[in-house]
């Protein structure tokens, strides 16, 4: 093979080294999470790489880090050598394994309806909470600038690294002679479509469809103060595991001059998360209940 042929052969694919990589425990963590074991364990490394660190590699750790400071905002590297090329790659596998779940679980929506759903459910927040949930954060290979300004727990950091993974799992699995958009699909509709199937029936029959572009907590906050059933809170009631695997259980409450009761209860990697799962299924039983007295 001539060395032309083996430039356009590797072109356009991550430079990875071909060394055995030992996977860091937070990294192994990453794994299970996905259900997934690395054949190419540099996939998982260069997904989890943020340019911090091969800058500062490359240039070394700039004297005065500030978080304004734009030439640390726009630290820029050899293509491949960090974790933004796979990212660009991730957003393109994850929107078509998200559309074609949505277009598989509700067939009978426009596609205006299906496009708000699609935009809710690989948002940045949302793309963020998958982050967490993967425990992306302590497996985040940061550069010190990054370290120092809360790189593990930014939402953008998180949500870029998402969709770097979800690249890599796709390459992996591809490149072993399997179907890897399906490997994506599954992670998918495990930590992304799954867990808001209730909550987008129940937007999708309030306001003919314009709910679905609100999140649960908001949903739920125009429900109570519609029919004036008195004040909604979140109440935390446990926390669980340990510190890089912490769980949190929240109760959404309603007070009114009957009382207080236990509209629904739920857990997550956050508290932010447990609420939402909590507004979720206070929904949907309160959809349920009022289906139940019409009949």
């Amino acid at each position: 093979m001539t060395a032309a042929k083996k430039r356009q052969q590797t072109a356009g694919k991550p430079r990875l080294s071909h060394k055995p990589v030992a996977l860091p425990p937070e990294q192994a963590t990453v794994e299970a999470r996905l259900g997934h074991h690395f054949a190419q364990p540099a996939l998982l490394e260069l997904a989890l790489t943020h340019r911090s660190h091969t800058y500062e590699a490359r240039h070394g750790v700039p004297k005065i880090i500030v978080p304004a400071r734009p030439d640390q905002r726009e630290m820029r590297n050899q293509p491949g050598t960090d974790n933004e090329q796979l990212e660009f790659l991730g957003d393109a596998v994850l929107g078509f394994a998200v559309t074609e779940a949505l277009f598989r679980e509700f067939p009978q929506c426009s596609e205006g309806e299906l496009t708000r759903l699609r935009s809710n459910l690989v948002s940045r927040k949302r793309m963020a909470e998958m982050g967490a949930e993967l425990a992306l954060g302590p497996a985040l290979r940061l550069g010190q600038s990054a370290e120092q300004n809360g790189g593990r727990i930014k939402p953008a950091l998180l949500a870029n690294a998402a969709e770097a993974v979800l690249a890599a799992l796709y390459l992996d699995v591809r490149d072993a002679g399997s179907d890897g958009l399906k490997a994506v699909q599954e992670v998918a509709m495990r930590y992304l479509v799954q867990p808001e199937i209730a909550a987008m029936r129940t937007a999708l029959s309030m306001d003919a469809g314009r709910g679905a572009m609100r999140d649960h907590k908001t949903l739920l906050q125009e429900r109570v103060q519609a029919e004036a059933a008195g004040k909604l809170r979140y109440v935390d009631t446990a926390q669980s595991g340990p510190a890089h695997q912490r769980r949190f259980a929240v109760e959404a409450q309603l007070e009114n001059a009957e009382g207080t009761r236990v509209l629904a209860a739920a857990e997550g990697s956050s508290k932010k998360e447990a609420q939402q799962r909590a507004a979720e299924l206070a929904l949907a039983q309160w959809n349920s209940a009022g289906k139940k007295a019409a009949a």
